[in-house]
């Protein structure tokens, strides 16, 4: 924490996360292009952000791209944001977002955590349905996580488990999960003007995975990448949907793991 503390100090570095957050997915050219800023300094600043783990990065083919991580500022304001203040924090950002029409213009989302935890209890923590019912909410996926197999959804703490065409892409144990996104379902009908617009919208597929692997600092445990993408477009419904509760997810996923309160509600889970 005290590193992202000290990367936020910066206004340089504050302009680069602004920047990330209008735009996410930039190359280091689009940066320099978009900032009254030299190569060198862009470099150095997205250097020490990607230390404090506020910016994460993607080759895609020669390309390195670079990506807004949230997950850091999610959890300074979990710990020093008091809880019956969050609800009308979030209302107010909610707010915000919508008078001032801010989207993201690249269909990819990519996060990174870092978990003081083996790579196996990560893996488990994301496939065990005790685990996953205690951070999520009694809700979420379930599947045998054979290549193939369903991944079955359950959407309300008091709903069924129901199979929403989701399909297991890969699945190697400590490493990497990958699975296919369930569409828009009718709760989201609300979100559109007619019902052509709607059935059209689920259309869209898209597809989650969880990459696994050591820290750069071993005394930092295991570090995971969540990428979620495959959107058709950057206004898509279920992008907007889907960009806030991943954050939700891993913060809950990382406070589980590294023996948090949560850990009380485990109902009998052994690590």
């Amino acid at each position: 924490m005290d590193e992202v503390f000290k990367a936020l100090a910066d206004g340089s570095r504050r302009r680069l996360l602004d920047s990330l957050n209008a735009r996410n997915g930039q190359s280091l050219r689009e940066l320099c292009a978009g900032l009254d800023m030299a190569r060198q300094s862009v470099s150095k600043h997205l250097a020490v952000l990607e230390a404090a783990g506020l910016v994460t990065t993607v080759w895609q083919g020669r390309q390195k791209l670079h990506y807004l991580n949230p997950v850091p500022i999610h959890q300074i304001a979990e710990r020093w944001i008091r809880q019956y203040e969050r609800g009308h924090m979030v209302a107010l950002a909610h707010l915000k977002h919508s008078l001032e029409g801010t989207v993201m213009s690249k269909p990819e989302f990519v996060y990174v955590t870092y978990i003081q935890a083996t790579a196996e209890e990560l893996y488990q923590a994301l496939t065990d349905p005790e685990f996953i019912k205690v951070y999520m909410g009694n809700t979420g996926p379930q599947s045998d996580w054979q290549v193939g197999s369903p991944v079955l959804w359950k959407s309300q703490p008091d709903g069924e488990f129901e199979d929403l065409d989701q399909r297991v892409l890969e699945a190697e144990p400590g490493k990497r999960l990958s699975y296919t996104w369930h569409t828009l379902q009718p709760m989201h009908r609300e979100l559109f003007d007619s019902d052509e617009e709607f059935e059209e919208a689920r259309k869209e597929r898209s597809r989650v995975t969880f990459d696994i692997e050591p820290a750069e600092v071993p005394e930092l445990g295991v570090k995971l990448t969540i990428t979620h993408d495959g959107f058709d477009s950057p206004d898509s419904k279920m992008l907007e949907s889907v960009s806030g509760g991943w954050v939700m997810i891993l913060s809950g996923l990382k406070t589980v793991l590294e023996g948090g309160t949560w850990l009380s509600e485990r109902q009998g889970v052994e690590r």
